[in-house]
C-alpha cells in the first residue's frame, strides 16, 4: 500500500468553471497537492488567462481550455485536444453550473431548461466523452459538484435543486455503472461559502446572513479553501472503493433541524 494515499503529483484534472469561485478553489487544491489543471470556462478567454496567471503565481501547472459544456461537439474537440497536448485526463471536476432565483410560477420555461441544461446535461456530456477514454486505462476519477439542494429545497431556486437532486442521482448510476472498470464517481456538495457572489449579503444584520450563521452548526460561512480536502481525497487512491457518494461540505448544517433564533 502506498504510504501516500492522497498524492496526485503527475495527475491530469479537468475542473470545469475553474476560472474563480469555488471550482478554482478546488482545483486550486489539486495543483498545491501536484496535479495539472486544465482550466475550463466559456465566457472569455481573457478570464482563463488570468486566472492560469493567478494559478502559476502559487507553483501551479495550469493550462487553459475554453469550451461550452453543454456543447457535445465542442467537448469532443476540447478532450481530444488536452489528451493529446497535456495528457490524459485522470481526473474529473464537473464544477460547471447556473442559477435563475426565480419563483416556479413566474419562470419561464426557457429558463427551467437551461438551468437543467448546464447543471444536469452538461456533467452528463462532459463525463460520458472522458469517461470513454478513463475506461480504456481502467482508471478514473468523477467528482460531480451537487449541492445542499440536492437533499433540500428553498424558495426561488426550483429549477437549480431539480438539476442538483437529479446529479445526485446521476452520480449514484455513474458509480454503478463505471465502478467496474476502476473508475470512482462522486459528489460533493457545498454549503454556504464566503465569495464574492456572497460578500453583500454577508454582514451582520443581514436577514441571510444571521440565517446562515444561525442555521450552520459551525456558526459561520465556509471558507473556499475548506473544499479542498474533499477534492483531493476524491481525486486520490484515498478513495478508490469509495463510490457513489456525496460528501457534503456545509459545517454540519445538513446534520440538524436548525435552532432558535434566540438560541446560543
Amino acid at each position: 500500500m502506498s504510504l501516500n494515499l492522497f498524492d496526485v503529483k503527475g495527475k491530469v484534472a479537468l475542473v470545469t468553471g475553474s476560472t474563480h469561485g469555488l471550482g478554482m478553489a478546488m482545483a486550486r487544491g489539486l495543483g498545491l497537492a501536484g496535479a495539472t489543471i486544465v482550466v475550463n470556462g466559456n465566457s472569455s478567454q481573457e478570464k482563463i488567462d488570468a486566472a492560469i496567471i493567478e494559478y502559476e503565481k502559487e507553483g501551479i501547472k495550469a493550462v487553459g481550455s475554453k469550451f461550452n459544456v453543454v456543447d457535445e461537439a465542442a467537448v469532443i474537440e476540447a478532450i481530444a485536444k488536452i489528451e493529446a497536448e497535456v495528457g490524459p485526463i485522470d481526473i474529473l471536476i464537473n464544477n460547471a453550473g447556473i442559477i435563475k432565483r426565480t419563483p416556479l410560477l413566474e419562470m419561464e420555461v426557457a429558463d427551467f431548461k437551461e438551468v437543467i441544461d448546464v447543471d444536469l446535461v452538461s456533467p452528463f456530456i462532459v463525463s460520458k466523452h472522458v469517461v470513454k477514454n478513463m475506461v480504456k486505462r481502467k482508471q478514473g476519477k468523477v467528482i460531480n459538484i451537487c449541492s445542499m439542494m440536492s437533499e433540500l429545497g428553498r424558495n426561488s431556486v426550483g429549477a437549480y435543486a431539480a438539476a442538483k437532486g437529479g446529479l445526485k442521482m446521476l452520480t449514484q448510476n455513474m458509480a454503478t455503472e463505471w465502478a467496474k472498470h476502476n473508475i470512482q464517481v462522486n459528489g460533493i456538495g457545498p454549503g454556504y461559502f464566503a465569495t464574492s457572489q456572497t460578500e453583500p449579503i454577508r454582514v451582520d444584520g443581514h436577514p441571510f446572513n444571521d440565517f446562515i450563521i444561525n442555521r450552520t452548526p459551525a456558526a459561520k460561512w465556509g471558507d473556499p479553501n475548506d473544499l479542498a480536502g474533499a477534492a483531493i481525497f476524491l481525486s486520490s487512491k484515498a478513495s478508490d472503493f469509495v463510490n457513489g457518494h456525496v460528501i457534503y461540505v456545509d459545517g454540519g448544517i445538513l446534520a440538524t433541524i436548525g435552532k432558535p433564533s434566540n438560541e446560543n
